[in-house]
Formats: C-alpha cells, sequence, structure tokens
C-alpha cells in the first residue's frame, strides 16, 4: 500500500508580509547570525525564540575544528533557552541562515536533520505545536505551523 505525505506551508515574499512579532523574530535572528562562528563552513545562521511569556532569545552556530563539536543556531538558542526556562513553552521559531557573503538567488534555509530532531523533542514535551520560520537573507520565508512538519517520521519517547 502506498501512501502520500502533504505539508501545509506559507510562503512570504519578504519580510513586509509578516506580522509585528514575526519581524523582531526575522530581525533577531539576522543580528544573532552576524554573530555566528563559523570559519571553517562560512555557512552562518542565526536563531531566535519567542515564548509564551513573551520573551525573545537568539542563538547562532558555533563551529569546532574537530568536526562535529560545533552546534547549529537552533540547537544552541533552544538548548539555552530550555536550560534557562524548562516550564516555559516555546511559540515561535524563526531561523535565517546562509552563505557568509549572501547571494540574492539562496533560498529559504530550512533546519538540518539533527535540528529536526532536537526541536521535535521539545514540541513533544510541551505537547503543543511550535510555529516553525526559516529565511535566507534575501527575506524570502517559508512558515511550517509545527516542527512535525518537517519531521513526518520523528522518533520521540513513545519508541522506547
Amino acid at each position: 500500500m502506498k501512501k502520500d505525505i502533504q505539508i501545509s506551508y506559507e510562503y512570504f515574499k519578504n519580510s513586509s508580509e509578516l506580522t509585528d512579532i514575526e519581524k523582531q523574530l526575522f530581525e533577531r535572528a539576522k543580528e544573532a547570525r552576524e554573530n555566528a562562528y563559523a570559519p571553517y563552513s562560512q555557512f552562518f545562521v542565526g536563531c531566535a525564540v519567542l515564548l509564551e511569556n513573551g520573551e525573545i532569545f537568539s542563538g547562532n552556530n558555533q563551529e569546532n575544528a574537530a568536526f562535529p563539536s560545533g552546534l547549529c543556531a537552533e540547537r544552541t538558542t533552544l538548548f539555552w533557552v530550555a536550560a534557562n526556562f524548562p516550564n516555559v513553552k516555546v511559540k515561535k521559531i524563526f531561523v535565517v541562515g546562509g552563505p557568509k557573503e549572501f547571494h540574492e538567488k539562496n533560498p529559504p534555509i530550512p533546519p538540518c536533520g539533527a535540528c529536526r530532531q532536537s526541536l521535535i523533542e521539545y514540541e513533544t514535551k510541551q505537547n503543543e505545536n511550535i510555529d516553525l520560520y526559516f529565511s535566507s537573507m534575501n527575506e524570502e520565508v517559508v512558515k511550517v505551523g509545527a516542527v512535525k512538519d518537517l519531521l513526518p517520521f520523528y522518533f520521540d519517547s513513545t519508541f522506547l
């Protein structure tokens, strides 16, 4: 039996189409991207997280000469937030990434597989979807209404 998986997503041609809070997250992720430590890949990523209490926190990717000891922006940010606000739900995550030298034709950059798995852990833990946005510096934005939309066959604690 063959089955299909479909996901719904929203596409924004540029950041002017975003709500005020989404624009704030986009700007915070862009600012965080500028401080990424990516001397090896030259691929800079910033992430901003909105918590249910209204606070916004951001982070960026941190590389290490001893691959794979570095950490992506999404995990850097989310792990810090979870360590400091363990019982506060994450409402939105905004990721902006791409080569250090921006090119207009760079498409929106989604989270890598390891980040998707880490993000799904927190979505499952809080038993509530997290809006996930991803973009490049050209301001095109893709939004999915849940992390699980990008990782439909995710692994979680129900398998343990």
